[in-house]
């Protein structure tokens, strides 16, 4: 099964491609429908073996940083070293995945992360491993993330077609969320009963595994879009459409929030589990994996999504940061795990869908650029927000970091609203009949007259 060819407006950046709008919930049968196929399969299957690999490496690397250190500043250092980056590189990691083929960047961004984990795992195994030494390979990662990250996301295009994009999107995130769930908790068994060294050499394993997957994938079967030409000005020119654009600009904006406060989530979780709630290895990797578990639920719920509005956006925000207060006050372990399910359901729903909105709603011809911008909020503002969380969950405590970390989010969320509802993009409306084919629906958030109708509100 061949995915369609590109939309005939990928050629020029100032268009956006119609936007497919789902009007009819999908039946459950298709809840999967991407992985009908077969290059998208087979990804998929990599990408799922890798995830989980990669966060079998992550909780073993900031554990171990704890260890020697016994600093959650430490942490946060990590995590900013591993995003920096892409805090000051991403936009032109979006040029490069507009210019050159994204499965060819996957295959060599992959091989230098099999690289980079093999050095850890050497390093690890044989004892020698300094701080110093994570915080040079989590550089040397962010560097390659920056390619990496992009080229990703508009591969998944290439992989589906626009017919199947946001429910191929919904299953990635899904995938990614499974691995988040496992990963940790394999990780932290590795970590009490052999060490987490292993954790690197596993993650060296499935990096290769997945540079074998790409090179396996029919590329006839691939939609490519058209590919940028090398031109002056492309940084400006996808900045200007981020602007232009609202649903991309507000739900970017967002991401901006809680990348760098609620994100910072790996940091807080060893600051709870290793001085709040005395758990250790183990305690970190089930908190990581009861997070997850309600982040694949987000994930899955947003595959039912019939329509993909600003407003299920921001909604996701406001109830992630929301269930992270609460859980501040959570008076043990399994109260806060149980609060963090519920976050990790309203992080999804948000990320989800703030990603379908920003891809669908930008051109083929410059989506790299755009999902570099929004991606270089998403990852860069966790290079910003896991030092400063850290920091504030060692020198205050971590139900202080914690608050801080749910609630700007949530206000975040709630100013936006007002500001959306104030300029015009969404107002109430008040009805008390129905017409026979509709619900009935006695308040209704709906868009004004003035918006045009195919810009999501």
């Amino acid at each position: 099964m061949a995915p369609p060819r590109p939309s005939v407006h990928a050629g020029d950046p100032t268009l956006t491609a119609p936007i497919p709008i789902i009007t009819k919930r999908p039946a459950w049968r298709d809840t999967f429908i991407s992985l009908r196929i077969p290059n998208f399969r087979l990804f998929a299957i990599s990408h799922l073996i890798a995830v989980v690999a990669v966060w079998m490496q992550r909780i073993a690397q900031d554990w171990m940083v704890l260890q020697l250190s016994g600093s959650v500043t430490a942490v946060g250092i990590t995590v900013a070293m591993q995003f920096a980056p892409f805090l000051i590189l991403g936009p032109w990691g979006g040029i490069i995945a507009d210019r050159y083929s994204k499965r060819i960047l996957l295959i060599i961004t992959q091989s230098v992360a099999a690289l980079s984990a093999t050095a850890m795992a050497v390093l690890a195994l044989s004892g020698v491993i300094q701080v110093w030494h994570v915080y040079v390979i989590a550089l040397v990662l962010g560097l390659v993330t920056v390619v990496d990250a992009p080229a990703r996301q508009v591969f998944v295009n290439d992989l589906v077609g626009p017919t199947h994009l946001r429910n191929a999107i919904s299953l990635n995130s899904s995938i990614f969320q499974v691995g988040a769930m496992v990963g940790p908790a394999i990780s932290g068994v590795l970590i009490v009963a052999i060490g987490g060294g292993w954790a690197f050499a596993v993650n060296a394993v499935a990096c290769a595994y997945t540079v074998l997957t790409l090179a396996m994938l029919k590329t006839d079967q691939l939609a490519v879009a058209v590919r940028a030409p090398k031109a002056k000005g492309q940084l400006r020119e996808g900045a200007r459409y981020v602007l232009r654009k609202p649903a991309i600009f507000w739900s970017t904006l967002a991401a901006g929030f809680v990348a760098v406060f609620a994100l910072s989530t790996p940091v807080l979780m060893a600051a709870f589990a290793d001085n709040v709630f005395n758990s250790g290895a183990g305690g970190y990797g089930f908190l990581n994996s009861a997070l997850a578990a309600g982040s694949l639920v987000g994930a899955l719920a947003s595959t039912r999504r019939t329509t993909l509005r600003l407003r299920g956006v921001l909604g996701g925000a406001a109830a992630f940061g929301g269930f992270m207060v609460l859980a501040a006050f959570a008076p043990n372990q399994a109260v806060f795990a149980s609060l963090m399910f519920c976050a990790g359901i309203g992080c999804l729903w948000f990320v989800t869908g703030a990603n379908q909105l920003v891809q669908v709603s930008s051109n083929l011809a410059i989506r790299g650029r755009v999902m570099s911008l929004y991606m270089m909020v998403l990852i860069g503002g966790q290079a910003i927000g896991g030092p400063m969380m850290g920091w504030v969950a060692e020198n205050l405590s971590p139900h202080t970091a914690l608050l801080i970390a749910g609630g700007v989010p949530a206000i975040a969320a709630g100013v936006i609203a007002v500001v959306l509802a104030r300029r015009g993009q969404l107002t109430l409306r008040f009805r008390w009949t129905a017409e026979p084919h509709e619900r009935r629906r006695l308040v209704a958030i709906v868009r004004k007259s003035n918006v045009r109708e195919h810009q999501p509100a």
